[in-house]
């Protein structure tokens, strides 16, 4: 049992069933817009004005991006539950103009302003764990949560392509509605876990003394180095995976399979991974994730030069299923660590780290995706990059 300062007592699970929703609210207004790109497409004329239907998500991600830093600020202030609740509140707002949008400009601001509430649980769910928890438990929370929030990307999609053989992507984007509803109640309930004395005024110096704690903490600053990279590298598979099943193997009529089958393929390796941490700690288990991903990474690469940039689409696919897990397994644990000496800045720290996860991830990948064309190689080389840079910052970071 945990508790947060004279509050009821909560249950690990009931813990982890709460990080893990709002998560996949996070995700959701990701995963379950991919069935509908075609109906977005279709209805905004997408293809005559040279506009792929992922830009309704890249303004997602960039709301996101800015409003962590905001939420973590607010957050070591005012506490999680208030700002947690309030950026519900900006979500379920922004998914109801989503829903009413009338034009594309209008659909891309609403997409920004939903992004902006997503952020709040997106960052707060490792806030909120860093106040309950410390050391391996904390990480084995990470990372069940986390694994449970992976039912998102596993299931939501199959969601989306249901709800779209009764209404349209407008009716998708209500449902995001009614999810913030449920967290919000869940929010209220779930209650307070920031100790009174760990709030930090809003000012800049705290602010500064926050960055510069992260710069200067070798633990901190090399698992979100390592983080981000990792991050990179599976926010190529997520923006390029669809073109190259479509443009590459010719089947974006199975896209929605690979996608949910590569999401099973991380929960297990998740799930699998927290009874690793209990036998070898969370440091001996990224360092081995961070090797696995980069080994099988130039492995695959060399079969893919032999194959002229095409191998086997399961070849392929199998490399994919692979890192990603590795990537799951490092992403949760490497945020733990990097949380660890953040006690007393909590909030402000988990919004740099995934200010630098996403934002700096989403570009990094951004320009490995705009060279992928009749090929796969560039997806390979770019994860053996990143793999190899962050594998060792990884290694620097878990020395200490």
């Amino acid at each position: 049992m945990t508790t947060d300062r004279g509050a009821t007592p909560r249950s690990d699970r009931a813990v982890i069933a709460f990080l893990a929703f709002i998560g996949i609210l996070m995700a959701f207004g990701i995963d379950a817009a991919l069935p509908a790109f075609d109906e977005l497409r279709t209805d905004f004329d997408l293809n005559a004005r040279g506009v792929s239907p992922a830009i309704t998500g890249t303004l997602y991600f960039a709301g996101m991006a800015i409003g962590q830093l905001m939420c973590g600020v607010l957050a070591d202030r005012f506490g999680r539950r208030s700002v947690l609740a309030a950026g519900l509140v900006l979500y379920g707002l922004g998914a109801v103009a989503s829903a009413a949008a009338p034009s594309l400009e209008l659909l891309l601001v609403a997409r920004f302003v939903w992004g902006l509430g997503a952020s709040a649980p997106s960052v707060l769910r490792f806030a909120i764990a860093r106040d309950l928890y410390e050391g391996d438990r904390m990480a084995r929370v990470v990372a069940t949560f986390t694994a449970v929030f992976l039912i998102g990307p596993i299931f939501v999609p199959f969601v989306g392509e249901a709800i779209l053989l009764v209404g349209s992507w407008r009716t998708v984007f209500l449902v995001g509605v009614l999810l913030a509803v449920v967290a919000f109640v869940w929010t209220l309930r779930f209650g307070e876990t920031m100790a009174v004395e760990h709030r930090r005024p809003i000012r800049l110096r705290p602010f500064v003394e926050a960055f510069s704690s992260v710069l200067r903490t070798p633990v901190t600053f090399g698992a979100l180095v390592g983080s981000t990279l990792f991050t990179a590298s599976f926010f190529v598979w997520l923006g390029s995976s669809q073109p190259i099943l479509d443009g590459v193997y010719d089947r974006d009529s199975q896209f929605t399979v690979f996608f949910g089958l590569s999401g099973v393929g991380m929960a297990v390796a998740l799930l699998l991974n927290n009874r690793l941490i209990d036998r070898f700690g969370t440091r001996l288990m990224l360092r081995s994730a961070a090797l696995v991903h980069v080994v099988i990474t130039a492995s695959a690469l060399i079969v893919v030069f032999a194959a002229d940039g095409v191998p086997s689409v399961w070849l392929w696919f199998a490399w994919a299923i692979v890192t990603n897990a590795m990537t799951m397994v490092i992403g949760p644990m490497a945020s733990a660590l990097a949380m660890e000496p953040m006690a007393d800045k909590a909030g402000t720290a988990s919004a740099i780290l995934g200010v630098s996860q996403l934002g700096l991830g989403s570009v990094l990948a951004a320009i490995i995706d705009s060279r992928i064309g009749s090929t796969v190689t560039p997806m390979l080389v770019g994860g053996l990059v990143f793999g190899g840079v962050g594998l060792a910052a990884l290694f620097r970071s878990t020395r200490h």
